[in-house]
């Protein structure tokens, strides 16, 4: 039962192939289970390929079903239609379409199940390339943000200014009047005399300067500094999300150009051999000589060609006899006299009817 379901697979006429030898049959399923062996390394590839897209089982063993079920078809067509000729030349012509076919087929079922067998080291490549994105994601979204973020700093050290400056102002007056009193400088006077009186007053109108200034920065520091919060929140916020879409930085074409980067040698041969699975059957069937199936599916489609060019001659011998008889009795017919008058009579009788037609109308007209 394998035998028959391999013969059906290699495209092969079964009752042609049932009256070859045994010899003959087990060439053909070989080349049949070469065929469906392929079409399962699709389903396999391309079911990974599928879910590393999908993240699902169910989507990718769905899909890649039908890819492998297309891959059979397409392998079983490019097999059947390889028929043996005498000329070698003419054979390599007609089958190298089909070999170009094949070596597309095998580099799309390679790809993915290379980045499926190279995956640790694939990983490796992805996470270096993941730390930096991931670094240089940090550097942008922190970019963006720096503008607004040196803004509030810049606005915060400038409140802190005013409001040492304006201390180091209530200061100095506080050692003026200080001063004035113990009569070291000033007017040297001891005691608090009128000028002592006027530097204290200037003092504490500063000092009350100070008090609003302190107050009202201070309130525009903290307001500053809550934005800047609110800026490094959502900084951080920006970063988490896209660190998201970075660690989902791994699906069929990230991990194919992954493959390119690592040493392209052992990529190249697993490429090979799969070439070599896909095209072995065109391979062989070119190199191995005419057989007796191709013979016994010569003489089939000879004898029909035979049947199909008797017909086709016999239908035009029908035609040709059948237009020389009809030439033959209408020339016959031509001179017969009964015929003639028939026809006579039958033409002057339409004439008249017409001509009373013609009248008619005429008539309703005035």
């Amino acid at each position: 039962m394998l035998k028959r379901f391999f013969i059906l697979c290699s495209g092969a006429d079964k009752d042609i192939l049932q009256s070859c030898s045994n010899g003959e049959q087990n060439k053909y399923a070989g080349i049949g289970a070469t065929v469906f062996f392929t079409a399962v390394m699709a389903f396999l590839a391309s079911s990974y390929a599928l879910y590393t897209v999908f993240d699902n089982y169910y989507a990718a063993v769905f899909f890649g079903l039908i890819w492998g079920l297309l891959i059979f078809n397409l392998d079983r067509f490019i097999v059947s239609t390889i028929k043996k000729r005498t000329d070698f030349k003419r054979e390599f012509i007609q089958a190298t379409p089909r070999i170009v076919l094949a070596i597309i087929i095998a580099i799309v079922i390679s790809k993915p199940l290379e980045t499926k067998i190279f995956e640790k080291e694939i990983n490796t490549v992805l996470l270096k390339e993941k730390n930096a994105m991931a670094l240089k994601n940090k550097k942008d979204v922190a970019l963006y943000f720096q503008s607004d973020l040196d803004k509030n700093k810049t606005q915060i050290d400038r409140l802190k200014a005013e409001i040492a400056n304006k201390e180091k102002e209530v200061n100095t007056l506080y050692e003026t009047y200080i001063t004035e009193a113990e009569g070291t400088a000033g007017t040297k006077k001891l005691g608090k005399g009128p000028v002592f009186k006027e530097k204290i007053a200037k003092h504490d109108l500063a000092k009350a300067e100070l008090d609003t200034l302190r107050k009202n920065n201070l309130a525009k520091i903290a307001e500053a500094e809550k934005s800047s919060k609110t800026l490094q929140t959502d900084l951080d916020k920006k970063v988490l999300e896209t660190q998201s879409i970075i660690d989902g930085f791994d699906g069929l074409m990230a991990r194919i150009n992954a493959l390119n980067k690592l040493p392209w040698l052992p990529s190249f041969f697993i490429m090979l051999l799969f070439l070599a699975i896909e095209t072995s059957p065109i391979i062989a069937k070119l190199l191995s000589p005419k057989s007796e199936y191709d013979f016994k599916l010569e003489d089939a489609e000879m004898a029909l060609s035979t049947i199909l060019a008797q017909n086709r001659s016999q239908s035009e011998l029908h035609q040709k006899t059948d237009a020389d008889i009809y030439d033959k009795v209408y020339v016959d017919i031509r001179d017969d006299k009964e015929l003639y008058e028939y026809k006579k009579k039958r033409a002057i009788e339409l004439l008249k009817l017409q001509a009373d037609g013609f009248v008619e109308k005429q008539t309703k007209t005035y």
